[in-house]
């Protein structure tokens, strides 16, 4: 199995009055066609690790390497050229721009990685959009979508650039059951069909027990190891 991540005593501390330490000594190895969950009470660092996966911020210690390069030496430039190329990010909120069609949300990563031509990004931002059962609203801007659609939206923005990995912070914790139900059966099949790495916040205990494996965190570390699910349910 290829490893995508593979992090070595992440620490990340916020150098305040009083420091605060967000994440601690967290060891990890994430690989491919694998769907994680990131458990822990609320404050237990979830979204600080996936935040540092995902090269949005940088560990105070430790080391970091994404598809075996080390990420401590990368420029700001080369750090935002690998989240184009190999990290999709969902979020709780689903962080569209009000301006732009659904479409249009979905081709600024393709815009931004610049590979492809403008009919090439649209074909495949149209394409996208279509396979999470929104051909017909692709050129709708998102206050005239649901919650459920608009999270849709951010699935498919992810995967614009067709990365390996894709993290995603609480990404069902903003809808309602039934749109929960389908972004999450959405996530699933990036893993059993698309051939993705899941990595997932949640605080649904549920929904990380239907996953393979669980990272949980209390006070910015991993408590008792992983909790492994394939196994459970082979």
């Amino acid at each position: 199995m290829t490893t995508l991540i593979e992090a070595e005593k992440l620490t990340r501390i916020l150098a305040e009055t009083v420091p605060v330490t967000l994440v601690k000594n967290v060891s990890l190895t994430i690989g491919e066609n694998e769907f994680v969950a990131v458990t822990g009470p609320s404050g237990s660092g979830k979204s600080s690790l996936l935040y540092l996966l995902g090269l949005l911020d940088r560990p105070t210690s430790g080391t970091l390497r994404i598809g075996g390069r080390d990420a401590g030496p990368m420029s700001e430039a080369q750090r935002a050229r690998t989240r184009l190329a190999m990290l999709g990010f969902v979020f709780q909120f689903h962080f569209l721009l009000p301006e732009f069609s659904a479409r249009e949300n979905v081709e600024i990563p393709m815009r931004k990685l610049a590979r492809l031509s403008r009919g090439e990004m649209r074909e495949r931002a149209g394409g996208l959009l279509e396979s999470l059962g929104l051909a017909d609203h692709a050129d709708k801007r998102p206050d005239q979508l649901s919650g459920g659609q608009r999270q849709r939206v951010a699935v498919a923005r992810a995967l614009a650039n067709d990365p390996p990995l894709v993290l995603a912070d609480e990404p069902t914790g903003s809808l309602d059951s039934k749109s929960s139900e389908q972004v999450f059966s959405i996530l699933e099949a990036l893993v059993r069909e698309g051939g993705k790495t899941v990595v997932a916040v949640t605080h649904d205990l549920d929904m990380a027990a239907r996953m393979d494996r669980r990272i949980h965190l209390v006070d910015g570390m991993i408590e008792n190891g992983e909790r492994r699910h394939a196994a459970e349910r082979a």
